[in-house]
């Protein structure tokens, strides 16, 4: 899958939680994760109200500030596509 940024990997897990909230292991798989890596990013997340966690369901939900965030990321990866650089040797 290449190297991902910090950025990606946050996106990835906001759209994995974005329909109605998702359990950790289906967020772990859709953003190719760890499980140690997946508890440091949900963290992180949940202090910035990105994601929140639904007590009863035992799920993870993306937020409206999450929601922004992934609008964001998805306008600007239209912007700005990804381009391969070919190394001269």
């Amino acid at each position: 899958m290449g190297n991902r940024s910090r950025t990606e990997i946050v996106a990835m897990i906001l759209d994995a939680a974005n329909e109605g909230g998702e359990t950790k292991i289906k967020i772990m798989y859709f953003a190719f994760l760890s499980y140690n890596q997946l508890k440091e990013y949900l963290s992180v997340l949940v202090e910035n109200n990105l994601i929140e966690y639904l007590e009863g369901a035992n799920k993870y939900k993306t937020t409206e500030k999450g929601l922004f965030f992934l609008k964001m990321h998805n306008e600007l990866e239209e912007l700005l596509p990804q381009t391969t650089t070919i190394k001269n040797d």
